[in-house]
């Protein structure tokens, strides 16, 4: 057995430059579990699957599994059934598939291995036998330059029903990489690849650096008996246990009781803003311990250096609320939609944190509609928000919405990025269950709006949107 420091010490021994290759298998190496399980589970809730086709499926695993058949007729069967089926619909598919469910098995510690893998200039490729409805948006997310994976075949943007070639397993794959190299000029003698399954040794075997990542039984033994690197990965934190969801109930309950705390304050004292800021002080921390999880936090003091301020955070996790107010605790609200204020499930929130609300349909308007965030700022209120506007499935970043930088701009305050590095880890985007941990947070320095204009706004928020890439970037190396 080998260790991930280990690994990352190969990487950077290794030739440096695209003339390396580093190609990653998908299922059980990328990702915790099988893609194809997703996909089924998915037909099967729309009573998208026939029962014939079903026990053919069911049939073929077996073989696959149990007889050592290759995958090839599991493939058939799959991409048979999808025959008239439209590519652009096929694509939207693999997108929502990926938000929703194989997002969060992506394993948290392979973000390291690719970037260690980028930092040394390496190509780095993905090789599956998956189709690419399956793989492309994990490799999108994973900043994965190319993808050899099994290709259905398409004519006139339709799908047939018949593979355009032969399912990339076994030899197969070992074979696809080879032809790749070639083309790209690459050395198969200094590159990387990476697999969990006894299935892919052919691929392993031709490069010079081969490495059992999460292997199965098989694998791990090939591993040793060649002195292989193997390495077993963290996975996902996606289950739901009995003490997480007490822990996580118990949380919800203290912090209502803490806002409930907070309000019967504010009322005694008749100032909405002691209320907030009895609950932002204690609140989020009690929550945050009762859940099991501790903050490292890196340039706290850059929390407090400039206010009120912009405080702008990237979010991906239901956590993410909690951190940002352990962080800043006091003198801050958020902002939302004008349409939350008539909203009953929001209403106490926003009374209590006593929000902003802005008009974001008034686009023509803007400035008009982005007036009572401006006021509490020039009230001493900070304000914080995400620029990304949603949660992002994993922890790489949406788009910035320019809202926050127009915000900061006409109150002229400083904007303050806190970057939030392993959220997801401990609550998935669309998870209602907190998990024990450590949750890494780095406060940048303000930075000042001071001179800004219009015109150049796409630039700055490029810059800040910068710092933020290179600050997650730098944690995973």
């Amino acid at each position: 057995m080998s260790d991930l420091s280990s690994l990352h010490d190969d990487i950077a021994a290794a030739t440096p430059g695209p003339s390396t290759l580093a190609a990653f298998d998908l299922d059980g190496t990328l990702i915790s579990g099988y893609s194809a399980s997703v996909v089924y589970r998915d037909r099967l809730r729309r009573f998208d699957i026939s029962v014939a086709e079903l026990l053919r499926t069911t049939g073929a695993a077996m073989d696959t599994r149990f007889r050592g058949a290759d995958i090839g007729n599991l493939m058939r069967i799959g991409v048979g059934s999808l025959a008239g089926r439209m590519e652009d619909e096929m694509q939207e598919w693999g997108q929502r598939l990926f938000r929703q469910e194989i997002a969060r098995l992506i394993f948290s510690d392979v973000r390291g291995l690719l970037a260690a893998h980028r930092h040394a200039g390496h190509r780095v490729v993905m090789a599956t036998s998956a189709t690419p409805y399956q793989a492309m948006s994990v490799a999108a997310d994973l900043d994965i330059d190319d993808v050899l994976c099994t290709r259905p075949e398409v004519v006139d943007g339709m799908l047939t029903g018949q593979l355009a070639s032969p399912p990339l397993w076994g030899p197969a794959k070992a074979e696809a990489l080879a032809d790749y190299a070639a083309e790209q000029g690459a050395n198969l003698d200094d590159s990387f690849a990476y697999s969990n399954g006894a299935e892919d040794v052919p691929m392993l075997m031709s490069v010079g650096h081969p490495v059992a990542l999460n292997p199965d039984r098989k694998l791990a033994s090939t591993a040793r008996e060649n002195g292989w690197p193997s390495v077993t990965l963290r996975p996902p934190k996606n289950g739901v246990d009995l003490v997480s969801i007490a822990r996580t109930t118990t949380a919800i309950g203290a912090l209502m009781g803490a806002a409930a705390f907070g309000a019967s304050a504010g009322v005694l004292t008749q100032n909405r803003q002691t209320a907030a800021n009895l609950v932002g002080s204690f609140g989020p921390d009690l929550a945050l311990a009762i859940c099991g999880i501790n903050l490292r936090v890196e340039g706290r003091e850059n929390a407090w250096s400039a206010r009120p301020a912009v405080f702008m955070f990237n979010h991906q996790s239901s956590l993410d609320t909690l951190i940002i107010g352990s962080v800043i605790r006091r003198d801050v609200t958020g902002v939302a939609k004008k349409e939350a204020a008539r909203d009953p499930r929001f209403i106490p929130v926003g009374a209590l944190l006593d929000v902003a609300y802005v008009d974001r349909a008034n686009s023509t308007q803007a400035r008009a509609a982005l007036s009572p965030a401006v006021e509490k700022l020039n009230s001493g209120i900070s304000i914080a928000i995400a620029p990304e506007g949603t949660r992002s499935p994993t922890p790489r970043l949406g788009k910035f919405k320019k809202g926050g930088f127009h915000l900061a701009m006409q109150a002229g305050v400083p904007i303050v990025p806190i970057v939030i590095h392993n959220a997801g880890e401990r609550m998935w985007r669309n998870s209602l269950v907190a998990h024990p941990g450590t949750i890494d947070v780095d406060v940048l320095e303000p930075l000042s709006t001071d001179g800004w204009r219009v015109a150049d706004l796409d630039k700055h928020v490029d810059e800040v949107r910068s710092l933020f890439e290179d600050c997650l970037h730098a944690g995973h190396r």
